[in-house]
């Protein structure tokens, strides 16, 4: 546990997490300088779609191509959270426009927000204040998938099994 509640470890196909090299993960944003770094290395075609990204353990926001596996972002390391996250110019700043917990390689719980809000309020960004959608992930425990609840239904797409209340996705510890 962290003072963000639980960190997630990478929960996706194996092969996307061995093709990650050590070392490899976005470089952590932790001020309102790195931020308008890597912002304005960014061509504007790629500022029209949602970036990925992860919160690292240090508390820091990491970001990447929408392209790219949250487990090549975060460097194949445990996250606070993680999912996809656009950008906006409110007046002559940037801002958070949407962010979402959509990350099927971590499968953050909703409840990962507070982790996110404090790496955007330490690099001075606006923010909506919580995920502007937010991905329920449930683990079958009758066929082990993974899955997202659409709608509050809780029943595996996979198999039919009811899917349980609590999240439950990454039993170890």
């Amino acid at each position: 546990m962290t003072a963000y509640g639980r960190s997630y470890r990478y929960v996706g196909p194996p092969g996307l997490m061995a093709a990650v090299r050590p070392g490899a993960g976005a470089l952590p944003i932790g001020s309102a300088a790195d931020f308008h770094t890597w912002i304005s290395s960014c061509a504007p075609a790629d500022l029209a779609e949602p970036f990925t990204f992860v919160i690292d353990l240090t508390g820091s926001l990491r970001l990447a191509s929408r392209r790219s596996e949250h487990v090549a972002c975060a460097g194949g390391e445990r996250v606070l959270s993680a999912g996809e996250m656009g950008f906006g110019r409110a007046a002559d700043a940037w801002k958070v426009g949407e962010v979402t917990n959509q990350s099927t390689g971590y499968c953050p719980e909703v409840t990962s927000w507070p982790a996110v809000a404090a790496a955007l309020d330490r690099i001075g960004l606006r923010h909506p204040g919580g995920f502007t959608h937010q991905v329920v992930f449930r683990r079958c425990e009758r066929c082990q998938e993974h899955n997202i609840v659409r709608e509050n239904d809780f029943v595996c797409v996979f198999c039919g099994a009811d899917l349980p209340a609590a999240w439950n996705v990454d039993p170890a510890p």
